[in-house]
């Protein structure tokens, strides 16, 4: 049975995803929301051309390689240069890219993808079949001992029948592996020191600890991008946003806090959506006395997401209580997060019960990230109320991507762990006990109903089957008290007022290809 794209809103597990957007613009026209999911002041006119400066609070930090990357940070950046055979759009949907065209077979296990015709890499090459073997094959680690990208372990095979199409083979059916497919394509000569992909922005230079330069690729097969230049600049220190947005130095920056909302001028507006994560304080179930379910739980009854929120967004943010964010619509389950009440007298009779009623010492590893650093001192001081004394431990990305996230060198972390991919797997494999470097279970977590639930779900064909397996897991991660679920943290984006056509994703994702300048 053949199922082309336009049946494909049964099978696949992120058509449903939605992104919840309003706009904070101060004294500035109105905004509203455009067919494409962005947010555009009144009466703009888009003009073409001129640069912009967008501020990102960290370098990219851990590869170059569109197959290697991890950190959130150099995803949303890239996203600009590379593409895949299809493509997520902000609605949650997803599109052919790379491809003109594609079609699901027997029952999700095989996919036919035809080429688009001449598709340009930045390095003025065509798009070619073998660069769509070689890019695959890649991922699934040929000649290499496992995948390159966890995902691409289901691959059977990848074979181009002709000039123009590749057919993916899985050794099971997975209808929603089409989302998997969003890797780049890069060419086989691919030298990851200077990033060539086929998206709207061509990489120019990266400047470590300084700047990312993207220039307009005019040789776009899709629509061209407005601006012909973009920096992203890296921002050495939070408290310096407000005066490099405010001198002329930023144009763009998203991620900013509300006290450095506040404090914006009438020369900016502010957007508000979500950033599309699970930020919770993440546990080594392997570290004594963390590998008692008991003292897990009791840390859960001592978290107070109200208070969190507070501090860390005015009250915005949307509390979470398992691994899974709202804008999974059919798979988020609101009513995880009440599943362990605030009750700091409970807490330490657990503790007590458990053997510790005198409490512990507890470090908390956090990378340079505002919102993680200020919920971490909250935290702190939620712990401190049942005996459990907290040491924040404050460290940059790339020690807490070689400390915590390879090397699993820590007892609690906070952190906010995005979707790669458009799947609910995506956010929860990371959790399975055989989960690889690629997709690595920081948490150390290892239950069998968890294992064999999940890998139930990553097997079902029917949607409604599917759907309920990858909430059961969901539910198990809670009842495990696996890690303190908080929220879904609140995401503000200050913009120059002549500057419109910002749009959110459901993934991590700063695409500019739509920002112009207006009229």
């Amino acid at each position: 049975m053949k199922y082309f794209r336009n049946a494909l809103a049964i099978l696949l597990t992120a058509t449903l995803l939605a992104v919840a957007l309003c706009a904070c613009t101060g004294d500035k026209p109105p905004a509203s929301a455009s067919p494409d999911g962005s947010l555009e002041t009144s009466n703009s006119e888009p003009i073409y051309g001129g640069e912009v400066t967008v501020g990102i609070g960290q370098d990219l930090e851990d590869s170059l390689d569109p197959h290697n990357m991890e950190a959130a940070g150099t995803r949303e950046v890239l996203f600009n240069v590379f593409e895949g055979l299809v493509k997520p759009t902000s609605d949650g949907n997803l599109i052919p890219a790379v491809a003109s065209d594609y079609s699901i077979e027997n029952n999700g296990a095989t996919f036919v993808f035809t080429l688009r015709d001449n598709v340009l890499f930045h390095n003025g090459a065509v798009v070619t079949v073998g660069d769509v073997v070689y890019s695959l094959e890649r991922c699934m680690g040929k000649d290499r001992s496992e995948p390159l990208v966890s995902a691409f372990a289901a691959v059977k095979s990848v074979e181009a029948t002709n000039d123009k199409t590749v057919v993916v083979n899985l050794n099971s059916p997975n209808p929603e592996f089409l989302a998997d497919l969003t890797v780049a394509i890069i060419p086989q000569d691919y030298d990851s020191a200077t990033p060539v992909g086929t998206g709207p922005f061509r990489f120019a230079s990266h400047t470590p600890l300084e700047s990312v330069v993207l220039e307009k690729f005019d040789g776009y097969w899709g629509t061209p991008a407005y601006l012909d230049k973009v920096t992203f600049q890296i921002i050495g220190n939070a408290d310096t946003i407000a005066m490099s947005l405010e001198s002329g130095a930023m144009d763009i920056c998203p991620h900013i806090t509300t006290t450095q909302s506040a404090g914006l001028s009438d020369d900016f507006y502010v957007l508000e959506g979500t950033m599309n994560l699970v930020q919770a304080v993440y546990l080594n179930n392997a570290v004594a006395p963390l590998d008692r379910l008991e003292v897990r739980q009791a840390l859960s009854h001592a978290i107070d997401r109200d208070a969190i929120m507070l501090v860390t967004g005015d009250g915005r943010g949307t509390a979470i209580g398992s691994s899974m964010y709202p804008a999974f619509q059919k798979y988020f389950m609101p009513e995880l997060s009440d599943y362990y009440d605030y009750n700091p007298e409970t807490a330490k009779q657990m503790l007590a019960d458990a053997g510790y009623p005198d409490g512990f010492d507890l470090t908390i590893t956090v990378p340079d990230y505002t919102q993680h650093i200020e919920t971490a001192q909250v935290v702190a001081e939620q712990f401190k109320a049942i005996g459990v004394n907290v040491t924040i431990q404050q460290v940059d990305m790339n020690t807490w991507l070689e400390d915590v996230y390879q090397n699993r060198n820590y007892e609690a972390t906070i952190i906010g762990f995005d979707a790669k991919t458009l799947t609910a797997r995506a956010m929860l494999e990371r959790f399975s006990s055989t989960a690889s470097a690629d997709s690595i279970n920081i948490s150390n977590f290892s239950n069998d109903e968890y294992d064999e639930t999940l890998a139930a779900a990553m097997s079902a064909t029917d949607e409604e089957t599917q759907v309920a397996l990858y909430k059961r897991c969901e539910e198990i991660l809670t009842e495990q008290a696996a890690n303190l679920y908080i929220q879904d943290l609140c995401d503000l984006v200050a913009i120059r007022g002549n500057l419109s056509g910002y749009t959110y994703y459901p993934l991590y994702a700063i695409d500019m290809s739509k920002v112009y300048y207006t009229g």
